[in-house]
């Protein structure tokens, strides 16, 4: 597998297996067992998934080594704040039934995060968590966070995808040592890409499916990506992706397709912030 280096040393797998949207207990342990099976080592979970447990009884069933295997999950906007998050971080690492965290993203930038990011600075230094980041923040955000804490943030987990390939901002958390990490690589299905013309030529040209040449498309950008399935012939198949290379006029090719637009929700608009603030999960 290969591995991209954070920017304190830590390396982190460039592909992993993501899940979201699978609540099912059963289903989810199934399925991330499948994937460590198949050879996946960077597991994403969250506690607004409602799967860590089924996530933690998978990688105890597996019986691959821990070290062996990159654990992130994120803490959700109820629970932001200093000592709140501390209690947060307590109940995932119990659900997961693990030791420590690998990584520990904020999942929305609502909230006091920055007491949240205080609490996670201490579990950092503590060894606790190998590495903190955040997820769905803007670059403005990034930049607040970077220049009033002592950590600056190791991952940003994004919407990235063909129609939004966020190029600029990669560019900016290259810049400031922060790595970009993939969420939603095929936008969940939206503007029919699995049947997209250009993807779908490549895919034929390279002997591969749409869903492989976007994942090869993303890795070679140098972005983790954290693709999603319960099914175990497509867990296969996104794992199957570094036998080949998009060649530069195929990359830049696919450019073409960005929108530069969310597909999904907007962080800025403030009813997103409204509702984001006001859901309730029992978490």
């Amino acid at each position: 597998m290969q591995k991209i280096t954070l920017n304190n040393g830590v390396e982190m797998p460039l592909l992993g297996f993501g899940v979201f949207q699978v609540p099912d207990p059963e289903e989810c342990e199934r399925s991330v067992y499948e994937a460590l099976q198949t050879g996946y080592r960077l597991i994403d979970t969250a506690a607004a998934y409602l799967n860590e447990a089924a996530v933690g009884k998978a990688i105890k069933r597996s019986g691959v080594s821990r070290d062996e295997i990159f654990v992130t999950t994120k803490l959700w906007v109820q629970d932001a704040g200093c000592e709140s998050t501390k209690t947060a971080f307590e109940k995932s690492l119990s659900k997961l039934g693990l030791d420590y965290l690998d990584l520990y993203l904020i999942h929305q930038p609502f909230g006091d995060v920055y007491g949240s990011w205080r609490a996670m600075e201490e579990l950092y230094k503590a060894g606790r968590i190998r590495a903190i980041g955040v997820s769905n923040f803007q670059p403005d955000r990034v930049m607040d966070l970077i220049i009033h804490n002592d950590v600056i943030p190791l991952v940003n987990q994004i919407e990235t995808h063909p129609f939004n390939q966020q190029i600029e901002t990669q560019k900016f958390l290259h810049e400031n040592s922060v790595q970009i990490e993939a969420w939603g690589p095929f936008a969940e299905g939206k503007n029919n890409i699995f049947q997209n013309e250009l993807l779908h030529s490549l895919a034929g040209k390279y002997q591969k499916t749409v869903a492989q040449v976007i994942l090869r498309w993303l890795t070679q950008r140098g972005v983790v990506v954290i693709p999603k399935s319960v099914r175990k012939e497509r867990i296969a198949e996104n794992f199957n992706i570094f036998d080949f290379e998009l060649g530069p006029e195929d990359m830049n090719a696919i450019m073409a397709l960005d929108t530069k637009t969310s597909l999904f929700l907007d962080h800025r608009d403030p009813k997103t912030v409204k509702r984001f603030g006001e859901a309730k999960l029992n978490i």
